[in-house]
């Protein structure tokens, strides 16, 4: 099992599991202009239902098929968040609506986000990001995408009074920079509505990624399952030797987790930073995680973590003093076992946290040094 965020992400049977009971969900075409808005009922993340027929009242419908993880979408999050309220009071209605099934989407697929395409997870983001917007969740079966076709997150569909559909494709022509926009075909497409004007570009590519169908199920699962045959080591260190890579000489982002064998807090966290190997390596970061248990318990730790599939940098302090290693890497007198210490290269502490392991706060401080979006 791998967890993320709540409700915890299984990755393995579960997968094989659910995709025995759910008709796989395969890659829908985009409905054509002039089709009409095919209908929804769908949870938010306000708890409640949200159908079709809760925006009867708007002259303009814009449906914007987006996600948590990926990177485009991250990018395109604060101007849906200004379309909302520059047309708030003039009868359009915007609504978002994640496509994807988190089963599909592999943990390095997860590298620019803090979060999961989970429902639970969506929630976290509205509040993060305070959506002024409803955000529905249509992974568990993916029908309401299936009928409307989103290519990637965002897709852009809007509609007009009728409900037939006038304008589909992206937000507007520039991915990486708000501020470098020279084309805005979803305003554009909004103003010729409001203004009785026909569109005068009616399909555009939508850029981001694709739409995480349930077919990529098998996929995913065959990843995790060459992931976890990773070799699995274990080394001594010493106090010099901790010291040293404290510092952070290198051109990666070090994230060290310090534990023993002897607490569930440590063996929760260790299971923790697996994930975020498996997420963010790729990325530039690099997990190094620190036993304090006697050297003599070598077995008994390299077995603990071969159990988590912990195939990243891993150590045993070579004295008995738990002490002595958390005066090597900078820890407080007051702080014990587990720890978690963010490093940049040239050794800035980005995070520290010496207890329980706060996983959703250190992929936070990962993800705002390496960064959401694309550059």
């Amino acid at each position: 099992m791998r967890r993320i965020i709540h409700p915890r992400i299984v990755l393995a049977t579960a997968i094989l599991a659910i995709a025995i009971a759910c008709p796989a969900a395969r890659a829908a075409a985009t409905i054509e202009i002039g089709s009409a808005a095919p209908d929804f009922s769908l949870p938010g993340v306000d708890g409640k239902t949200c159908t079709l027929e809760s925006f009867k009242d708007a002259d303009v419908l814009v449906v914007i098929f987006t996600c948590n993880h990926c990177p485009t979408a991250q990018a395109y999050e604060d101007r849906i968040k200004r379309l909302a309220a520059d047309y708030k009071d003039k009868k359009v209605a915007v609504v978002a609506i994640s496509p994807n099934d988190p089963l599909a989407v592999r943990l390095d697929e997860l590298s620019y986000s803090d979060l999961s395409d989970s429902l639970e997870d969506m929630k976290l983001r509205a509040k993060d990001k305070a959506f002024n917007f409803p955000y529905l969740y249509d992974g568990a079966d993916q029908k309401v995408s299936r009928a409307y076709g989103p290519a990637a997150t965002p897709h852009v569909f809007v509609f007009d009074k009728t409900r037939k559909l006038r304008y589909a494709g992206r937000i507007d022509n520039s991915e990486k920079d708000a501020a470098k926009v020279t084309s805005s075909e979803t305003r554009d497409a909004i103003e010729a509505l409001l203004a009785g004007k026909p569109v005068q570009v009616e399909t555009t590519r939508a850029p981001g990624c694709s739409t995480k169908w349930s077919d990529k199920r098998e996929s995913a699962k065959k990843w995790l399952e060459a992931a976890e045959k990773e070799e699995v080591g274990l080394s001594l260190i010493d106090e010099a030797g901790a010291r040293a890579m404290a510092k952070n000489d290198s051109k990666k982002l070090r994230l060290f987790f310090l534990w023993d064998t002897g607490g569930g807090l440590c063996v929760d966290g260790l299971a923790e930073v697996v994930t975020m190997n498996l997420m963010y390596r790729h990325r530039g970061l690099e997990p190094i995680t620190i036993s304090a248990d006697s050297p003599a318990e070598k077995e008994k730790v390299l077995e603990a973590l071969k159990k988590k599939h912990a195939s990243a940098a891993n150590y045993l302090f070579d004295a008995a003093d738990k002490g002595k290693l958390l005066d090597a890497v900078g820890a407080k007198p007051a702080d014990v076992l587990p720890q978690a210490i963010l490093v940049a290269p040239g050794g800035e502490v980005l995070y520290r946290k010496s207890g329980p392991c706060d996983p959703l706060e250190i992929r936070k401080a990962i993800v705002g040094y390496l960064g959401r979006t694309y550059k």
